[in-house]
């Protein structure tokens, strides 16, 4: 079974017609049940439980003190290659885009690894382009043995793999990965992803799937949401992560709320936005659906804003983030980031913020024992 067999269960959905008869008293039942259904979170996500917004902050406070206590995990994100043979029309990467294109080699990954972990920093996330011509298996895997010898957890967001590949890189030290679906909505991701292998909408959707049967302890979802009707791809996400949870028992699911970012080289506007009011409401019923899984809140937010939503279910926080290849060493003018980073702070000032509000940020909470 794949969960795209749930995709097809709401092909035909009336999600209108379900916001549209959705009463103050739906969502007052859903928020008093103590595990919600799948009925129960999409009512949660719609416009009229924007009016119950906090006693659905209430309830998320409690559940992320119950499951995370007063923690915020950190990390750093380390873009190796921004080489893409997708024509995706939102991403700054898109291989019709005249940027400056570049690929690490395994010395200046070094040297990029050694000034992240100087800011105490011990979670990496390293990412490329779709071009595994110009990043192969080969590089990934010495690439995550680089990494590997400065973090104590290194996870991916690269192209979707093959169950061996993900292997592969578990063995090299890869404890997680990242995919992002960016839209569940099968007729505009055909629209936007006009080129490459990202065309295969089923490939990419079961690659969490491969990567949990190849043992990594973690898998990171998420819509980019403003692609499509971002209350449709929320309920997706938010599928997708029960799915996975009932599916592999011993992997942890994390989902982030990436908001549409305009990129570097693009003209792309999405016919959605998600403003903060809502943005709030999607956090927080994905904290009432999901109460184990991690809530990832990156650097593509304001700096007040993800302050402000500590409390509210966020349990991980990129800081110091470079969209840029090789961003930790090279000068401004020689990258191109996938897309623009709102909060400039750095490590320490995250840091310093999260202590602020009364929660610990922690750079490292875990050693993999062989």
């Amino acid at each position: 079974m794949s969960f795209f067999s749930i995709v097809e269960q709401y092909r035909d959905f009336d999600f209108t017609g379900f916001f549209e008869r959705v009463t103050a008293a739906d969502v007052e039942r859903s928020l008093a049940r103590e595990k919600l259904s799948a009925m129960d979170f999409l009512t949660l996500l719609s416009p009229r439980a924007a009016g119950h917004l906090e006693q659905m902050a209430q309830r998320a406070h409690r559940l992320t003190l119950q499951y995370f206590g007063r923690t915020v995990q950190m990390f750093m994100p380390l873009y190796i290659s921004n080489y893409c043979t997708n024509g995706c029309a939102y991403c700054g990467f898109n291989h019709k885009n005249p940027i400056l294109r570049r690929t690490l080699t395994l010395a200046e990954i070094e040297a990029e690894a050694r000034a992240m972990a100087s800011t105490g920093m011990r979670h990496v996330l390293f990412l490329t382009g779709e071009a595994p011509q110009v990043t192969p298996m080969t590089y990934l895997v010495e690439a995550a043995r680089c990494l590997k010898r400065h973090f104590a957890s290194v996870a991916i967001e690269l192209y979707p793999l093959e169950v061996d590949e993900y292997r592969q890189l578990a063995e090299a030290g890869v404890d997680s990965m990242t995919l992002f679906q960016e839209t569940y909505d099968q007729e505009v991701y055909r629209r936007v992803h006009m080129a490459g292998r990202k065309r295969d909408y089923l490939w990419r959707l079961d690659a969490p799937e491969r990567a949990a049967r190849a043992g990594l302890r973690g898998v990171n979802l998420g819509a980019l949401l403003g692609l499509a009707e971002p209350r449709r791809d929320l309920f997706h996400t938010g599928l997708h992560g029960r799915y996975l949870e009932h599916t592999f028992l011993d992997t942890e699911v994390a989902i982030s709320l990436p908001r549409f970012n305009e990129a570097e080289c693009g003209e792309f506007r999405p016919d959605f936005t998600v403003d903060d009011k809502t943005f709030v409401q999607f956090m927080t019923a994905l904290r009432l659906f999901l109460p184990r899984a991690g809530l990832t809140v990156s650097t593509r937010e304001r700096a007040e804003f993800r302050d402000r939503i500590l409390p509210l279910g966020a349990t991980r926080y990129s800081a110091a983030s470079s969209t840029g290849v090789g961003g930790y060493t090279a000068t401004p003018a020689e990258q191109t980031p996938q897309f623009e980073i709102t909060d400039t702070r750095s490590v320490e000032e995250v840091a310093a913020a999260i202590t602020a509000h009364g929660y610990q940020p922690v750079y490292k909470d875990w050693d993999l024992i062989a």
